[in-house]
């Protein structure tokens, strides 16, 4: 059978090594070899010996859960093997962390990562109570991440003497060192009109850098893949 399905760029090659790696923009592969999380939902494929089971959020996920409605809802994979993650055909991006780095992630945006890394859900300081995403992921440890973004990312410098506001809908994840709050946009008399639908952005401020995707569309992490 002959057929450009079945080009070396998209036939699956033995894993060179244990852990993550790109599979391609879309997908990312994960050779297992003891424990990794991942999305509920995200496994796409797998051969091996792998075991699938949905793993707690705590107290303090399920608070978040309750309030907001999202969350992130993981699974442990274990065993040996290889598996393969995917989200509605996201592009897909790996972030390695050395020891100090530190990451706020959106929960939907969270795809897999290695059981070494930490992880805490959080409120965003200043944002209150208002839009979506202001309960976000921090990573903290020595791995990798795995993130899924809707389109090509932006990465935008944070400066002290250069604040970025951000809408809350688009945020995929910033440098845990940001300060963070509300900004409005919009006068009184212009949300009394009816307004411009941009009416409070996330405000972040310090040394750094913003991810935002190019999408406002909103969705509970948990969905389906």
């Amino acid at each position: 059978m002959k057929s450009d399905l079945f080009s070396s760029d998209v036939l699956v090659r033995p894993a060179a090594a244990p852990g993550m790696a790109l599979q391609n923009a879309k997908s990312v592969r994960y050779a297992v070899d003891g424990e990794m999380l991942a999305r509920q939902g995200s496994m796409v494929a797998f051969r091996g010996d792998l075991r699938f089971e949905r793993k707690g959020q705590g107290i303090g996920g399920m608070l978040k859960r309750a309030v907001t409605g999202e969350g992130l809802p993981l699974m442990s994979v274990r065993g040996r093997g290889e598996a393969w993650f995917a989200h509605r055909a996201g592009n897909c991006f790996i972030v390695e962390f050395e020891p100090g780095d530190a990451l706020t992630v959106n929960g939907r945006n969270v795809l897999c990562f290695d059981s070494t890394l930490s992880y805490e859900i959080r409120m965003v300081k200043g944002a209150g109570m208002t839009g979506g995403g202001l309960f976000n992921s921090l990573f903290t440890g020595t791995g990798k991440l795995a993130v899924v973004c809707d389109g090509a990312p932006i990465v935008i410098p944070v400066t002290a003497s250069s604040p970025v506001y951000v809408d809350t809908d688009a945020v995929v994840g910033w440098s845990a060192q940001l300060h963070t709050g509300l900004h409005r946009s919009q006068s009184v008399g212009s949300m009394l009109r009816g307004g411009s639908g941009e009416a409070v952005q996330l405000e972040l401020r310090g040394e750094g850098f913003v991810i935002v995707r190019p999408s406002e569309a909103t969705e509970a992490a948990g969905s389906a893949s």
